[in-house]
């Protein structure tokens, strides 16, 4: 029955002036999202409203699922149409609506009008009492409750008149695209897609970088990312995935510094290989899927010491999160599965076994001083043989 949807916001609505640009980059995210659903569609910005019509037959839960899909979606709500033909047929519709979404009558209700067009007849209260009353003449066993309804029917009279009561949460967050653009270090593990998705529900466009090792981690590693970058790419649009070959780079660092500095010495040149692409290609920003005390590498002093590198700002939106919180985000973005495949990647492979868990920064800069000969070199081959990915959502 439904043909058209009703878009909420939260967020946006409080953007002042700038408000328009914000409604704007949420139409164009949900054009993108509905390009993956059969049907044709048509999104329209209206009065502190977006709606999605139905311009040919799609399918409901296809849709639905797609727009859960777009940050800066407060809500859902599928509406029905009703013409302006008077008050009587308007009855008419409600009555028809409530007696189809509802076939179990044993249920409360109230009615909620809001009337943007100032010159329909009747005004919101006046909406509100006779449409209740038609509702509970055609249903005696409904109820009504204006404090705690079962359903709250809203009926809102603009050109149209539109009619709804479910309201399919979103996952809120700002457009991506409206705040910006960052590169995500992008590993086959749980966190860092997290970390991605979590940026872009902020309203941040990602691209990534995946540092490989061939051959000590394989192509199946590699592909183990184009994945997940694929999943993360259904809420963020087309990611420009970097795979940089780090391999010379972590066999000269494993031969020259202490092995129980190896994580901290690798992890600060993957950080400046980061930046460089991130610069290179106008993100503002880095991010990680770094958590406090997780690993050797990310205690405090690890964190303070791998900063160091950077000039750009270090996004971490996981840095208070326990890793059962990390996994249940994983979950509901449907990345965990694919981020527990067995691949490792090039930080596990060259991992030491009693590595540092305090650096001091002063010592780390004295051991990498015997890079001196060779690293400039290696991290420019490794920059000059970037293979860039595009990865995009498909099902």
């Amino acid at each position: 029955m439904f043909t058209a949807f009703l878009i909420k916001y939260a967020e946006i609505g409080i953007k002042g002036k700038n408000r328009h640009l914000f409604e704007e980059a949420l139409a164009q995210q949900i054009k993108y999202a509905l390009k993956r659903c059969e049907g044709e569609f048509k999104v329209t910005r209206t009065q502190g409203r977006i709606y999605v019509d139905a311009l040919s037959e799609f399918d409901y839960e296809e849709t639905v699922a797609e727009l859960k899909t777009v940050f800066g979606i407060s809500g859902i709500c599928p509406v029905v149409y009703a013409e302006d033909e008077g008050f009587e047929k308007l009855a008419k519709r409600v009555v028809s609506y409530m007696d189809e979404v509802y076939p179990d009558k044993n249920i409360t209700f109230k009615v909620q009008a809001r009337r943007a067009r100032k010159n329909y007849p009747m005004n919101s209260m006046e909406i509100n009492s006779e449409l209740g009353g038609a509702i509970l003449d055609a249903f005696p066993e409904i109820k009504v409750d204006v404090h705690n309804p079962d359903v709250l029917l809203n009926v809102e009279i603009r050109e149209k008149i539109y009619i709804y009561s479910i309201e399919i949460p979103g996952p809120g967050g700002m457009p991506v695209g409206s705040n910006g653009k960052a590169m995500l270090l992008l590993s086959g593990g749980i966190d860092s897609p997290v970390a991605g998705y979590m940026v872009a529900k902020r309203g941040v466009k990602i691209d990534a970088v995946y540092f490989h090792a061939p051959p000590y981690t394989s192509d199946r590693a590699k592909q183990k990312v184009v994945d997940l970058a694929r999943l993360v790419s259904r809420y963020t649009g087309p990611i420009y995935l970097h795979v940089i070959n780090f391999t010379d780079i972590q066999l000269y660092i494993y031969e020259k510094c202490p092995h129980d500095e190896l994580t901290i010495i690798m992890r600060r040149y993957m950080m400046k290989i980061a930046e460089k692409i991130a610069k290179d290609t106008e993100c503002l920003g880095l991010i990680t899927g770094e958590s406090i005390g997780q690993v050797a590498s990310q205690t405090i002093q690890s964190l303070a010491v791998t900063n160091e590198v950077c000039t750009l700002p270090v996004f971490r939106p996981l840095i208070g999160f326990d890793k059962m919180e990390i996994v249940d985000i994983s979950e509901k973005i449907n990345t965990y599965e694919t981020s527990i495949l067995p691949y490792e990647d090039c930080c596990t492979i060259f991992v030491a076994k009693h590595p540092v868990t305090k650096p001091n920064l002063n010592v780390i800069k004295r051991h990498e001083k015997n890079l001196e000969e060779k690293i400039d070199e290696l991290v420019q081959t490794a920059l000059d043989t970037d293979e860039v990915i595009v990865v995009n959502w498909e099902k």
